[in-house]
C-alpha cells in the first residue's frame, strides 16, 4: 500500500477506534490504541500516534485528551447525536407496531452503536419492554425502499394486499390479484405505516397499510397529474384523513368540558383554537370528515 494510502486508513481506523470505544467516562489509553491497532495489521508507536491525533483534530474530529494513571488517554467528545437524543429514537422503534421484533433489534443495535460501544449498552440495557403488537411482515423496509423510489421516480406500484385470518395466517384480497396504484406519500399514523394513493376511479385518495402489502413491484407506467399535484397538499390531506376520515369535510363546533381539553389537543392539534364559555365548559371549531370514525372518536367522551 502507497504510504499516502495507508496513513489515510491508519487515520480512518484511528477514528473508528474512539468513536466505538471511547467516551468522556471511558478514555483509551495510547497502549490500548497500540494494540488495538496492531491487531488490524496497522503499526503505530506513541510519536506518531500523537501526530495523527493531532491531524484529526485539525480535521474538527473533537478528540479530547486526558491523564489515566501516568499514561496518556483521549476519547471523542462530540457526537452527531446526544444520548436523550438516541434514546429517543430507539424508543420510537421500540415503540412502532408496523417494525417487526427482528427489524427493531437490528435497527436498535444500529442506533446505539452511534453512541459508541459503553453507551450502546447503557442504551438497550435502560429499554422497557412495553410493545408487545409487534406485526410480523419482515419484508416491510423492502416495501418502504420500493414505495419511496416509486415515488421519487413518479411511477405506478402493483402489489398483492392481505389481511390475517383467525390462526392469524394471510388471506389476500381480490384472491390474491395483484392491486395496481399511483403512490401520493408515506404516512406513519398512530403505530402504523401507510402508503396514501390516488385512485382515478373514484377521483379521491385511498390508503394502504405498508406491513399488509407482498410482493411490491415498480412498474414502468409513470403517475397520472392529479396524483404528483396532491403531493403538495399531503399534509392537509392526512391530517383530515387520518385522523376523522371516510366522510365529507366539514367545520363543526364542539362543546366539551374543561377537562377534556387534552383530548381535543391531542386529537386536533395544539394549534386548536378553543374558547372558555363558562367556568366548565369550552368550545373549539375543527374541520373534520364526518364519518363513523369521527362519531366513535366523540362518542367514547
Amino acid at each position: 500500500m502507497a504510504r499516502e494510502n495507508f496513513r489515510k486508513v491508519k487515520l480512518l481506523k484511528l477514528l473508528e477506534l474512539l468513536q466505538q470505544g471511547s467516551d468522556e467516562q471511558h478514555p483509551m489509553t495510547t497502549s490500548s490504541i497500540l494494540s488495538q491497532l496492531e491487531q488490524l495489521d496497522i503499526p503505530c508507536d506513541r510519536r506518531t500516534l500523537a501526530q495523527d491525533i493531532a491531524t484529526l483534530s485539525d480535521l474538527d474530529y473533537e478528540i479530547m485528551s486526558t491523564t489515566v494513571g501516568h499514561e496518556k488517554a483521549y476519547y471523542v467528545e462530540d457526537r452527531n447525536f446526544s444520548i436523550p437524543e438516541l434514546k429517543i429514537l430507539i424508543d420510537a422503534v421500540h415503540a412502532s407496531s408496523f417494525i417487526t421484533a427482528k427489524k427493531s433489534e437490528e435497527l436498535i443495535g444500529k442506533i446505539a452503536s452511534l453512541a459508541g460501544s459503553h453507551r450502546a449498552e447503557v442504551l438497550t440495557r435502560s429499554m422497557v419492554a412495553f410493545n408487545t403488537r409487534k406485526h410480523t411482515n419482515e419484508k416491510i423496509f423492502y416495501n418502504v425502499d420500493r414505495l419511496e423510489a416509486a415515488i421519487l421516480q413518479e411511477r405506478q406500484v402493483s402489489f398483492r394486499y392481505f389481511d390475517l385470518n383467525e390462526e392469524g395466517e394471510k388471506v389476500y384480497r381480490r384472491d390474491g390479484h395483484r392491486y395496481t396504484a399511483e403512490p401520493v406519500a408515506l404516512v406513519f399514523n398512530e403505530d402504523n405505516y401507510y402508503l396514501t394513493c390516488y385512485s382515478p376511479r373514484h377521483d379521491s385518495t385511498v390508503n394502504y397499510r405498508v406491513d399488509r402489502m407482498d410482493h411490491v413491484q415498480l412498474l414502468e407506467e409513470v403517475c397520472c397529474e392529479k396524483a404528483i399535484t396532491l403531493r403538495a397538499q399531503v399534509a392537509t390531506y392526512t391530517e383530515q384523513a387520518f385522523k376523522m376520515f371516510g366522510g365529507e369535510t366539514a367545520d363543526v363546533v364542539l362543546e366539551f368540558d374543561r377537562s377534556l381539553m387534552g383530548a381535543v389537543y391531542d386529537r386536533f392539534g395544539e394549534g386548536t383554537k378553543m374558547m372558555t364559555t363558562s367556568e366548565s365548559k369550552c368550545i373549539a371549531s375543527v374541520k373534520v370528515q364526518v364519518s363513523p370514525v369521527f362519531w366513535g372518536w366523540l362518542f367514547q367522551f
